[in-house]
C-alpha cells in the first residue's frame, strides 16, 4: 500500500457529519468527507465531478493535539428552516455552530494507486482553490502539504506512527495520542463516507477503530522553528 500524509492544523476547525439547519455539530477529528473535499479543492474538481477514486482511499488520523469544542453564534437569512418552511423575507434565523479550537491533526490516506497519490501530493503543494478546515472561514495555519509525506509501500498505521510529531509544552510523562483508523471491523461508526458528487451530498457509514499510542512511541521533531510554533 501507498500513503499520503497531510497536516490539518489551525485555530478553528469544524467537521460536522450529522446536523443540518440551525444546529451544526463537529466531530473530534477530521471527517472523511471533509478531507476528500480538501483534496477536491486542491485538484480543482467541481462539485459535480466524480469522487469515487478519492472516496475509495482508506483514512487514518493521528490526533497530535485535541481541540477544545466551542460554539459560536450566527444569524442567517433566506435559508430553509428545519420545519421545511422558509422564513419571511429578511427574517433572521439564529444558528448555533460548533468548532474545534487549537486542534492539530496528522491525516493519512492509503491506496494502491500511487499515481493518484502523486497527483494529490502535487496539488496540495499548489492548490487550485484555497483550502479550508471544514468552513470557508477556517483557513489552515500552516501548509496542508507535508514535505516527504508521500510514502510508497508503507502501511497506513506505520506511516502515522513513524512521522515525527512536534513537542508540545503540555506533554506529560506517560501521555498518549489518539489514533483513529478506518477499518471494516471497527467498533465505532462515522456517517461521512461520500458516495456521490458533493452537489448531491449523500454519505454512507464507515467503521473506525480508536487506539491510544504512548508519546514515547512516536519520534519527536526537534527542529527549532517547529518547536517555537508549538
Amino acid at each position: 500500500m501507498n500513503v499520503i500524509l497531510m497536516r490539518l492544523s489551525g485555530p478553528m476547525q469544524s467537521w460536522g457529519t450529522q446536523s443540518r439547519f440551525t444546529l451544526r455539530d463537529t466531530g473530534l477529528e477530521p471527517s472523511k468527507s471533509g478531507v476528500v473535499g480538501i483534496i477536491c479543492a486542491a485538484l480543482g474538481r467541481a462539485r459535480i465531478d466524480s469522487i469515487t477514486d478519492l472516496a475509495a482511499l482508506r483514512m487514518g488520523v493521528r490526533v497530535d493535539q485535541e481541540g477544545h469544542m466551542v460554539s459560536d453564534y450566527h444569524t442567517t437569512v433566506d435559508v430553509i428552516k428545519a420545519s421545511g418552511t422558509m422564513p419571511k423575507q429578511g427574517e433572521a434565523v439564529v444558528s448555533t455552530r460548533y468548532y474545534l479550537a487549537d486542534a492539530d491533526f496528522l491525516v493519512g490516506l492509503e491506496g494502491h494507486d500511487l499515481e493518484l497519490l502523486v497527483k494529490i501530493d502535487e496539488a496540495l503543494k499548489n492548490p487550485y482553490w484555497p483550502l479550508y478546515l471544514g468552513r470557508k472561514a477556517f483557513p489552515p495555519s500552516e501548509p496542508v502539504h507535508i514535505l516527504g509525506g508521500l510514502l510508497s509501500e508503507c502501511p497506513l498505521r506505520d506511516a502515522l506512527l513513524k512521522h515525527p510529531r512536534r513537542r508540545k509544552v503540555n506533554d506529560a510523562a506517560g501521555g498518549s495520542l489518539r489514533l483513529v483508523l478506518e477499518t471494516p471491523d471497527g467498533e465505532a461508526m462515522r456517517i461521512d463516507q461520500p458516495i456521490s458528487p458533493f452537489i448531491e451530498r449523500r454519505f454512507a457509514p464507515r467503521h473506525v477503530r480508536t487506539e491510544f499510542i504512548p508519546l514515547n512511541g512516536i519520534p519527536v521533531l526537534e527542529d527549532e522553528l517547529c518547536i517555537s510554533r508549538c
